[in-house]
C-alpha cells in the first residue's frame, strides 16, 4: 500500500478553495451527527489543513470532498435547506431540461423546477429588453450554511448553462446578500464580472441574448456528465458563442462607418454567416447599429452640453435631422426634450474634445 502524498505535494492549480469552505461541508455532517473522517480521506483532507485559518485547498480535493459527503448524507444540498435533496435531484433537474431548444427555457424549467425539491428558497429567470437575470429569493432563514448555498446555487446554474451551450456566458454581474467574506477573491474566479455584496438578494446579471442559443448537449452527454458534475462549476470556458456580443464591441469603436461586409471580414465570416448568426440570436446588423448608436447618444445627451448636430454626428448620423428623426423612433421623444427631462436639475460639464 503506498503512502499517500502530503498536502505539499498535491497539485496546486491556481484555482484554491477557501478552507471555511471545507468547514461548511463538516458543518452540514455536524448537523446530522455523522463523522466526516472518511470524506477527509477520500479528499486527502488532514487535520492539519483543517487547523490553517486562512489556507486552500485543490479544486480535485474539493470535490472528491462535496461528492463524497452527498452520497454518505445522501443531500445533494449538504445541509443547506430544511429537508434533504436527495442524491440524483439536480441530475433529475437537468434531465428536465436538456430537451428545452434553447437556454431560455431550459433555465426556466430548472428554476421552476427547483420550487418541487425545496421551498426554502425560489429562483426566477427574469428578461427585460437586452438584459436577463436569475435571481434566488430566500424564503426561510438559511441559517450558517447560507453563503455556501447561495454561492453554490448560483455557480452550479451558471456552470450547467455554460455546459448546456458549450459557451462562455459573460456575466454582467453577481450580487450576494451578505458582506464581503475573507476568501472574496474567490467570486472574482467563480463568477468573471463585477461581484456586489450586501445586495439585497443573490443573483446573476447576463445578456438576454444568451437565452436564445440553442442547447449543444442531448442526453448522451447528460448521462457522461452526470458521472462527473461537479468539475462543470469551474469549468473555464474560453470561447463565447453569442455573436452579437462581439459585432457589438465592434460596433463601439470609434473607427469608419460599419458595413456588414466590413463587420464580417473582422470576424472571419462571410456577410451571409454574419447575417444568418445573428438572426438565430434574435437580432441583425441594424438592430446592433441602432442599439449601440443610442447608448452613445443617450450617454452624450447627459454627460455634455454639446448641440444636437454634435451629438448626431458622434452617434453615427449624418445630420441632426435624421438623429432626431430616429431619436423619437427609439424613445418617442426629441433629443433636446429627452435631455431636459433626464436630467431637469444639473447643467452637464462639457466633454473634452
Amino acid at each position: 500500500m503506498t503512502t499517500p502524498p502530503t498536502p505539499d505535494r498535491l497539485p496546486r492549480p491556481a484555482g484554491q478553495t477557501p478552507i471555511s469552505l471545507v468547514r461548511a461541508v463538516l458543518l452540514a455532517y455536524a448537523q446530522r451527527h455523522l463523522d466526516p473522517s472518511a470524506a477527509l480521506r477520500k479528499a486527502q483532507i488532514t487535520p492539519s489543513d483543517l487547523s490553517q485559518s486562512h489556507g486552500h485547498v485543490t479544486a480535485l480535493q474539493f470535490e472528491r470532498l462535496c461528492s463524497a459527503a452527498m452520497q454518505e448524507l445522501d443531500d445533494e444540498a449538504p445541509g443547506w435547506f430544511s429537508r434533504r435533496l436527495p442524491w440524483g435531484s439536480y441530475g433529475m433537474l437537468a434531465r428536465a431540461s436538456i430537451s428545452a431548444p434553447t437556454l431560455g427555457l431550459a433555465l426556466a424549467r430548472w428554476c421552476r423546477h427547483h420550487g418541487l425539491l425545496t421551498e426554502d428558497v425560489a429562483l426566477t429567470l427574469e428578461a427585460s429588453g437586452a438584459q436577463a437575470q436569475v435571481r434566488i429569493d430566500e424564503r426561510r432563514a438559511l441559517g450558517a450554511l447560507r453563503e455556501f448555498a447561495l454561492l453554490s446555487l448560483l455557480r452550479n446554474l451558471h456552470g450547467l448553462a455554460c455546459w448546456l451551450v458549450d459557451s462562455q456566458i459573460v456575466l454582467q454581474g453577481a450580487r450576494f446578500p451578505f458582506a464581503a467574506p475573507a476568501h472574496a477573491e474567490l467570486y472574482a474566479r467563480l463568477f468573471p464580472g463585477p461581484v456586489r455584496f450586501g445586495a439585497p438578494q443573490a443573483g446573476l446579471r447576463f445578456d438576454a441574448h444568451y437565452l436564445q442559443l440553442p442547447l449543444r448537449r442531448d442526453g448522451a452527454a447528460l448521462d457522461q456528465m452526470l458521472r462527473r458534475a461537479l468539475p462543470i462549476l469551474v469549468w473555464p470556458y474560453r470561447r463565447d458563442r453569442l455573436l452579437s456580443r462581439r459585432v457589438r464591441a465592434l460596433l463601439q469603436q470609434p473607427q469608419a462607418a460599419h458595413t456588414a461586409d466590413t463587420l464580417a471580414a473582422r470576424l472571419g465570416l462571410s456577410a451571409r454567416s454574419l447575417h444568418r448568426q445573428l438572426h438565430a440570436e434574435g437580432t441583425s446588423v441594424q438592430q446592433l447599429k441602432d442599439e449601440v448608436r443610442r447608448s452613445q447618444a443617450c450617454e452624450l445627451l447627459l454627460r455634455t452640453d454639446w448641440p444636437m448636430a454634435r451629438v448626431a454626428r458622434a452617434a453615427g448620423f449624418a445630420s441632426d435631422k435624421s438623429f432626431a428623426r430616429a431619436f423619437r423612433q427609439w424613445t418617442g421623444q426629441t433629443p433636446q426634450g429627452w435631455r431636459q427631462q433626464s436630467a431637469p436639475e444639473q447643467k452637464p460639464a462639457p466633454a473634452p474634445d
